[in-house]
């Protein structure tokens, strides 16, 4: 039998939570798509180029939890859920909020000592704190239910 996982967090912080991180992986997406349009001048840069290429792998990741949230809501079940499910949904925007955050700060960081202006970056790095963060709070909340 498969184990099941509930949370009882009100109605209020659920909200409370869920807007910050979506407001989060909307901003890391963006971000991350606006330094491919508009190729600001960091993306001249070797190592700011490859820290951005590889800022599409936690970019997937919220995407995929994202699509799993809503196959959760679409299947009324986004209260209680198997393991597997809480782990492609929440369990993925909290790692790629993480990782996504980490990549994006080695690129402020980066991009600081190197005098480059990295404003895309630092909004993906604030959109990955907040994914992350948030995502991680609810997933959090999420407790085993008793066996039916």
């Amino acid at each position: 039998m498969k184990r099941l996982y509930e949370t009882k967090i009100s109605n209020a912080r659920w909200i409370a939570y869920d807007l910050p991180g979506n407001i989060g992986w909307i901003a890391y997406i963006v971000a991350l798509i606006l330094c491919f349009a508009k190729s600001p001048e960091f993306m001249s840069n070797c190592v700011l180029r490859g820290l951005t290429v590889t800022a599409i792998i936690p970019a997937l990741m919220m995407l995929v939890g994202i699509a799993e949230l809503i196959h959760e809501r679409i299947c009324k079940q986004d209260r209680i859920l198997p393991g597997w499910q809480l782990f492609l949904g929440f369990g993925f925007l909290t790692l790629g909020g993480i990782a996504g955050a980490v990549l994006s700060l080695a690129g402020v960081v980066y991009g600081i000592v190197q005098d480059v202006t990295v404003t895309l970056l630092c909004i993906m790095l604030a959109g990955g704190v907040l994914c992350a963060t948030f995502a991680g709070l609810i997933f959090m909340g999420f407790r085993p239910k008793e066996d039916l």
